[in-house]
């Protein structure tokens, strides 16, 4: 019997190979043409020279999702009548730590952004930083170099781990089929 996460996956994944394969199959002359058109266009509009990836673009909504549903969670605490003082003072200094915490990872992705000249998602949980880079290039030097950039931006020392991302494609429908199957 198939279920339906099973069916979601297969439909993805399905999704995904057959795209890749017109890709692939694609003529060169056919994709350098639609190349230089969408690259042409993505200067006029945006303005700017590189974007984000999707992978670095659904970390974002994820991470925004779950501190939505804490922040959620924590009105309710602060709004429900049969709160005590205690869980209603916890609960919003809670709210106050997220929203210092959203401000700090804003703070470091521009930081990284304007010396490394990298798209980089930044995560923050209690004294553990985990950096996503968006970038093809695995240099122990650079990763060296965006740790200190990160550790730059706090006063007490943190555990900072940088991780590339190469093959975006790949590792998302992996997370998306591991977040299917749990």
């Amino acid at each position: 019997m198939v279920n339906k996460r099973s069916l979601w996956f297969l439909t993805l994944f399905s999704l995904i190979l057959v795209l890749s394969v017109y890709y692939i199959t694609m003529p060169s002359e056919l994709l350098m043409t639609t190349n230089n058109i969408k690259n042409e266009e993505v200067k006029e509009v945006s303005g700017e020279e590189n974007s984000e990836s999707a992978e670095l673009v659904a970390l974002r909504v994820e991470s925004e999702e779950e501190m939505l549903d804490k922040i959620n969670e924590l009105k309710e605490v602060i709004t429900n009548k049969k709160s005590s003082n205690e869980e209603k003072n916890k609960a919003f200094d809670t709210m106050q730590k997220i929203n210092q915490n959203r401000g700090k990872e804003e703070e470091v992705q521009n930081k990284i952004k304007n010396e490394q000249k990298l798209n980089s998602f930044v995560k923050i949980e209690n004294n553990d930083v985990t950096v996503v880079i968006d970038s093809t290039k695995h240099d122990k030097s650079l990763a060296n170099k965006i740790m200190r950039t990160v550790q730059s931006c706090f006063d007490n020392k943190m555990s900072i781990s940088v991780r590339f991302q190469k093959y975006l494609i790949l590792s998302f429908l992996f997370r998306l089929f591991f977040s299917l199957k749990n």
